[in-house]
């Protein structure tokens, strides 16, 4: 199905910035080259440029990829920049951050395993 991003096994966050000007093939060496990670797997790579306000996603469909673009009216991505390097996130951080929220969010509980009732 075309761009059902649903199926991504991972999904990985480009921190820092990128030149969002990169097509498929330009993101698709970038992901080669800079994170030595592989773009045909079965993964979600998510790029952001300097003003946060537009992101996009390559994805490897089996027999193309998809390159989504997404622009914010209003508001702004909070893109990790500490980093220069490719970061895997959980589909719950990718949900945050396409909300507008920070993926390094503090957990309000913690999970305590172990415990066993009596």
């Amino acid at each position: 199905m075309l761009g059902d991003i649903s199926r991504a096994e991972q999904i990985y966050v480009a921190c820092g910035y990128t030149d969002l000007r990169k097509s498929i093939d330009g993101l698709s060496a970038l992901v080669q080259q800079s994170f030595q990670l592989d773009p045909f797997s079965n993964a979600l790579f998510l790029f952001c440029g300097r003003r946060c306000d537009r992101i996009k996603a390559l994805h490897w469909e089996g027999d193309g990829f998809v390159l989504l673009y997404k622009r914010l009216e209003q508001g702004r991505f909070q893109w990790p920049r500490t980093e220069n390097e490719a970061r895997k996130i959980t589909p719950q951080q990718f949900r945050w951050l396409t909300e507008g929220l920070s993926i390094d969010q503090p957990r309000a509980v913690h999970q305590v395993e172990g415990l066993s009732v009596v």
